[in-house]
This record gives structure tokens, C-alpha cells and sequence, in this order.
């Protein structure tokens, strides 16, 4: 596991840690039962303090996204678990306001949003749209600027 962390970001080093440790077991990078590395080695390899490490291990254990194993170490658990299936959906309902702030943006009708996602829906179970955009394409990302 590889984490960047950025002294000139504006946000807290712990908070920086916790965000892409969640990212990664959120989209499967990192898997149920997988050891985090221990506090020393991840404070020794990014350079800051093992209570700045042990502050985010805390707030993620507090989440429900990994569990402390007092000598043992902090493992991640299970997705199928409740608090995974409420993180994954929390963060389904944040890109849904990021999109729909971006629709209305581009001046779009209810219905052609639900389209769109009708046809992300339908091209990732492997079905074709049954409505393709009249430009040919999709509608989202080719914005002019």
C-alpha cells in the first residue's frame, strides 16, 4: 500500500492517511483480512509520528472499516459488513449531488439525467443503451473550457 502524503495540502497529515486507506479498501485495493502495515513502519515510512498513524488506524476502527487486534495488528473488515454497505452507499449519494449539480449546470432536464443513468446501469450489466445521446456520445465529461 502507497500513500502520498502532502505537508502543503491544507489537511491534516492523519486525515490524509485515513482518506486513502478508506479509498483504498472502498474500492477493493485493500480486501477483508488484510493486514494495515504496523503503526511504527507507516509513521517510519511517511516520516511523521506514530500517533498521528495511530489517530487515523482509531478513526477508521471507529468507522467499522478495520478492526485493532491488540498484538496482533489492524486488519480490514469484512465489506459485506453493515458499516461498509452504509459507506459505499453514503458515498454513491455524494457523486449523485456531484452529478446532479453538474446537469443542472448544463442546463439538463430530470429525464435526461435519469437516461444517463439508466445507460451507465444498463452498459455495466453488459446491455446495450436504448437510448443513445443525439451527439453520439455519452453527454458527461465533454465539457468546453
Amino acid at each position: 500500500m502507497k500513500l502520498i502524503i502532502s505537508s502543503v495540502s491544507g489537511e491534516p497529515i492523519y486525515q490524509q492517511i485515513e482518506d486513502q486507506i478508506r479509498s483504498a479498501i472502498l474500492t477493493g485495493d485493500l480486501t477483508a483480512g488484510e493486514g494495515l502495515p504496523s503503526l511504527r513502519s507507516l509513521a517510519r515510512d511517511l516520516r511523521v509520528s506514530v500517533l498521528t498513524v495511530t489517530r487515523a488506524y482509531n478513526e477508521l476502527a471507529r468507522e467499522g472499516l478495520v478492526e485493532n487486534i491488540q498484538g496482533k495488528g489492524t486488519f480490514v473488515m469484512d465489506r459485506g459488513d453493515e458499516v461498509m454497505r452504509r459507506q459505499l452507499k453514503e458515498r454513491v449519494r455524494l457523486l449523485f449531488q456531484e452529478a446532479i449539480q453538474i446537469s443542472r449546470q448544463a442546463g439538463m432536464e430530470p429525464g435526461e439525467v435519469r437516461g444517463l443513468l439508466e445507460e451507465a446501469m444498463d452498459a455495466r450489466a453488459g446491455g446495450k443503451p436504448e437510448n443513445p445521446s443525439a451527439d453520439g456520445g455519452s453527454g458527461i465529461g465533454n465539457q468546453e473550457g
